[in-house]
């Protein structure tokens, strides 16, 4: 039976583990931190930090939500062309197929879900 997996505030505001340079950057240097979650299944889920720069996502695979816990950003839809800055006690959803842009304007800490 699985069990219940906790992570104390502590580990949530914390140090994260170094994870280089955000894949695909075309702008800034963002540097990465997560701190990845077992979830026991193909889920993908933790805590993830970003320091500014900017880089495309183009026909994403997955669903990603996301609840920013501090830092700002901003997302470009390339379908609509709309822009949405994100902070502290934002959520969003980035469905498969989205295409858009992630500038992070002030490094960016959020807990997310990949499934």
């Amino acid at each position: 039976m699985p069990a219940l997996i906790h992570i104390p505030s502590t580990r949530v505001t914390g140090e994260l583990s170094p994870a280089g340079q955000r894949p695909g950057a075309d702008s800034g240097d963002p540097q990465l931190s997560t701190l990845p979650v077992d979830t026991g299944t193909d889920a993908q889920a933790g805590i993830w930090e970003c320091q500014p720069g900017g880089w495309p996502v183009i026909d994403r695979p997955n669903t990603e939500t996301c609840y920013i816990l501090s830092g700002r950003a901003t997302l470009t839809d390339d379908a609509t062309g709309t822009t949405v800055d994100i902070s502290a006690g934002d959520f969003v959803v980035l469905p498969p197929g989205w295409s858009g842009r992630w500038d992070v304007v002030e490094t960016v800490r959020k807990a997310y879900t990949i499934f």
